[in-house]
């Protein structure tokens, strides 16, 4: 029987990651969901956002590696109001199955509470199953969902929030 491929987990970006995780997006959601080209332009813009309002104090990203290449990724983003976003989670499909995705986001909900957010949300599409349960099973609740064509195929576009401090 083939071993699994080896992974490590960082939480520090390199120069060239950035690209990195958008290709992965291109990649992936182009083989398994049809999205076209522009779902990998959105994630660069976004990217470029993150970029410019990046916080060491209160922003956070996984970087999934294996022999050298990304295989993963998520990141925690400050918003204002004392809110996070989750956003660009996504696992090559060699390394899903493996509680790779359920480590990423146990780390991704310690770093949260440590840093003392009050709430958080994501955006997904529908057909996103696994991830949706993942979320899900964090404490995540679909708010909303609408239909859209956005990237070139009809689907559900879903939000999620989390709220830890309901009193605030």
């Amino acid at each position: 029987m083939q071993k699994p491929p080896e992974f490590l987990i960082r939480n520090t970006l390199k120069p060239g990651d950035l690209g990195q995780v958008a290709a992965l997006h291109g990649k992936v959601y182009s083989e398994e969901h049809d999205f076209g080209l522009g779902f990998e332009a959105y994630v660069m813009e976004s990217l470029l956002e993150f970029y410019r309002a990046y916080n060491q104090e209160k922003d956070r990203v996984w970087v999934v590696e294996s022999g050298g290449e990304m295989v993963g990724f998520v990141l925690l983003m400050h918003r204002p109001a004392n809110r996070a976003q989750l956003r660009y989670f996504i696992l090559a499909k060699e390394f899903r199955g493996r509680g790779i995705g359920s480590r990423l986001m146990k780390e991704w909900l310690e770093f949260y509470n440590t840093s003392n957010y009050d709430a958080a949300y994501l955006y997904t599409t529908s057909g996103l199953d696994a991830a949706v349960s993942l979320y899900e099973r964090m404490g995540f609740k679909k708010i909303s969902e609408m239909k859209s064509m956005n990237f070139g195929v009809p689907m559900l576009e879903q939000y999620y929030e989390l709220i830890t401090h309901p009193e605030k």
